[in-house]
């Protein structure tokens, strides 16, 4: 009998949606700073190193998208940690810094067109969070920081779904939950 391959992305979407839940509730406004150890935790344990290690096995499974994807979002993670806990001088330029990953993902999303409907919606939420929170920074207006919060909850929420998606419906053996 042929061994499966396993599948990596149901590990990397959910590293992406917990830690992307948990910065978008501090983003929103629905958690304090107390909140940000927490944050800080889960982007170095899961929104990083699970994403990466997610990505890797996607390269090996020869899936350029999911490899860049979870790899590249998965070093997002990282740095945002590193930031945060080590160079809180480099936050002053965080508008930059979300710019560039708002640029990222814009191309990440439009390659997202020839993919599963679920996985676009994912990036359709994330592009806009991103540019939101930029100019949230960039411009002094905290309210544009607030929505791009609140997007990324939505962006966390879809995320879920599809990691959820890929495991029940691999372990059903059908179309539980589409894609």
């Amino acid at each position: 009998m042929e061994k499966k391959a396993i599948n990596p992305a149901p590990l990397g979407l959910s590293g992406f949606a917990l830690t992307t839940w948990l910065l978008s509730m501090h983003n929103a406004g629905m958690a304090t700073d107390a909140m940000v150890p927490a944050v800080l935790a889960c982007a170095l344990a899961f929104g990083g190193t699970a994403q990466f290690i997610a990505g890797l096995f996607e390269a090996g499974a020869g899936n350029s998208f999911g490899f860049v994807a979870f790899c590249g979002y998965g070093a997002f993670w990282w740095s945002f940690a590193l930031l945060v806990e080590f160079f809180p001088k480099g936050l002053a330029y965080a508008g930059w810094y979300l710019l560039l990953w708002g640029v990222f993902t814009t191309f990440m999303w439009i390659a997202t067109w020839k993919k599963g409907k679920a996985l676009m919606l994912v990036f359709t939420a994330l592009t806009p969070t991103f540019y939101l929170l930029a100019f949230g920074a960039l411009l002094g207006i905290g309210a544009l920081g607030q929505l791009g919060g609140y997007l990324g909850l939505l962006t966390a929420a879809l995320a879920f779904y599809l990691a959820a998606a890929e495991v029940i419906n691999e372990a059903w053996g059908r179309t539980v939950l589409p894609v």
